[in-house]
């Protein structure tokens, strides 16, 4: 089969799993695992559906006036949902060759989150029990981190953000030893008679004051603490566009990156020397004209 896969196509499924042998098995790993494919695509959007609309039911499961008029609509719609992500969780167990990396990686254990509490709640005898771990409800709305496996730019920042760690810890490390030092010198100017009974509590106002939230709960009284509190106000804005600014760039550098790697492997056009096609492409992007054919690897 001639596969046509965009050059930013990234597979739903880790090479871990396994592809299946058998022709079921792999008809189906190709729908629930290979979003590139027509009937794959068909199966995302289906599911994506599913996922918003659970939530939505548990939002308004939340909401008293709703629960106690339509108790039975949202408690059926929530069985109804739950069987589904249950079918789908024991799909995805089947048609993979090792199940059991799927059932310990962390899509796995979503997709398990996402279905275990409405089981629970059910089997559990005893209403008091079951006011106790009612909040075990709440962990359905895990289900919202399965859509991370059908968007590509999760993916993206996810890799941005494990690139920038280094530079994110030490960012953070800065903002700690700042919240100390700050904390600590308001628990001296203002002290315990201004609301500043600790220098724990002296942390806490710095970090909401240089987070610009500003509860105001715990406010300087002095002309030195306003002027302290101002300076870590303004403060705050910059910390604020920090870890924004190191994230984009590194979001930035690596798209150049694929998109250089991209255009390098790409063929350029003979006719009007255009660059930058899909590897799979066969004719230039802007005249038309047939791109030359590409060696084989080792020739």
């Amino acid at each position: 089969m001639n596969d046509q896969r965009s050059p930013d196509y990234v597979p739903q499924a880790p090479a871990s799993y396994g592809r299946p042998r058998g022709e079921l098995r792999g008809r189906l790993y190709d729908i629930i695992f290979e979003s590139d494919t027509p009937a794959g695509r068909r199966f995302d959007i289906v599911l994506v559906c599913a996922i918003l609309l659970s939530i939505l039911v548990v939002v308004l499961d939340s909401v008293p006036e709703l629960d106690k008029d339509y108790d039975g609509v949202l408690f059926a719609a929530e069985c109804v949902f739950t069987a589904l992500f249950t079918a789908e969780y024991l799909a995805r167990l089947w048609c993979v060759r090792r199940p059991w990396r799927y059932a310990t990686g962390f899509y796995g254990i979503v997709d398990l989150l996402s279905v275990l509490p409405t089981y629970f709640s059910l089997l559990v005898p005893g209403s008091a029990l079951l006011l106790d771990i009612r909040i075990l409800r709440l962990l359905r709305v895990f289900r919202i981190f399965k859509l991370t496996l059908y968007v590509q730019e999760y993916t993206r920042l996810g890799e941005a953000l494990l690139a920038s760690r280094r530079k994110i810890l030490v960012f953070l490390s800065a903002v700690v030893m700042a919240v100390l030092v700050l904390g600590t010198v308001m628990y001296v100017v203002e002290g315990p008679k201004n609301g500043y009974t600790s220098i724990p509590v002296s942390m806490y106002w710095a970090i909401v004051t240089m987070t610009t939230v500003g509860y105001g709960d715990i406010t300087p009284h002095t002309s030195l603490g306003k002027l302290i509190a101002s300076f870590m106000m303004l403060l705050g804005w910059g910390i604020l566009a920090v870890p924004t600014g190191i994230v984009t760039a590194e979001m930035t550098r690596q798209e150049w990156g694929r998109r250089a790697g991209r255009e390098s492997a790409a063929p350029a056009c003979a006719a009007c020397g255009s660059r930058g096609h899909a590897s799979a492409a066969r004719f230039c992007k802007d005249c038309g004209a047939a791109l030359p054919s590409r060696s084989p690897a080792g020739t």
